[in-house]
């Protein structure tokens, strides 16, 4: 039996399919998608290692939806195949206030990133941040990489280069790797410039929450915070 859930309006449609589409376009392979107590939440990894030797950080990005309170599972499936559906869904057309069902695609079980589960509970606030410091940071590292790898450069050296200017620290959140700030920018979430990005915690995450989403940050062993 498939999985489904629903949306309250095409409007809520429109920010799922708008906000898995930005996602698709840095990582196009799987999102997690949790469903329980009426909340949709609907992770995606931006970054994360691809091996033993990969020191890149693992940043996931989140965006919350209301959903049909008997929805209850929590799945990872294909990227491209649940924006698919969501595109012809939206193509479809609905009533402005009509609540539309969706039907996950067949679940992937080899996704490493998606075993490593932020906590839904427990979080404290530890301060805030000016979203111009996000903002700064994802110029300087997008900048960065364009000037220093060319377009012939193989996959292996990108990466590594990438790895190595995400995972340099935050300007003031020295504990929060750069990358966090590439994810916010990605995921259209800096669009506020006067915004404040409020700062939590719990064990050895880290999320940056602001209006339109949530970046998290699982820190290394050897970075954790007493």
């Amino acid at each position: 039996m498939s999985e489904s859930f629903s949306v309250p309006d095409p409007r809520s449609l429109s920010d799922l399919r708008v906000y898995l589409s930005r996602a698709g376009r840095i990582e196009d392979g799987s999102i997690r998608i949790v469903a329980g107590s009426g909340v949709l939440a609907v992770y995606c990894a931006i970054l994360y290692p691809r091996g033993l030797l990969d020191h890149t950080p693992t940043v996931l990005g989140l965006r919350t939806f209301a959903t049909d309170p008997a929805a209850a599972f929590d799945a990872v499936v294909p990227s491209r195949s649940m924006l698919d559906r969501l595109i012809r869904l939206e193509n479809a057309g609905h009533a402005e206030a009509a609540e539309i069902a969706v039907t996950l695609p067949l679940q992937v079980s080899t996704v490493t990133w998606a075993g490593i589960s932020p906590p839904r509970g427990g979080w404290y606030s530890v301060g805030e941040i000016a979203v111009g410091v996000l903002s700064a940071a994802a110029a300087a590292g997008i900048e960065e990489i364009a000037t220093t790898v060319p377009a012939e450069t193989g996959e292996p050296l990108a990466r590594h280069t990438r790895a190595e200017v995400w995972s340099r620290p935050l300007s003031r959140l020295d504990y929060v790797p750069a990358g966090a700030a590439f994810a916010a920018f990605s995921l259209g979430f800096l669009a506020d410039a006067t915004e404040v990005v409020t700062v939590f915690e719990t064990g050895p995450w880290t999320r940056l929450t602001l209006r339109r989403g949530h970046v998290l940050v699982r820190r290394p062993d050897w970075s954790l915070q007493g």
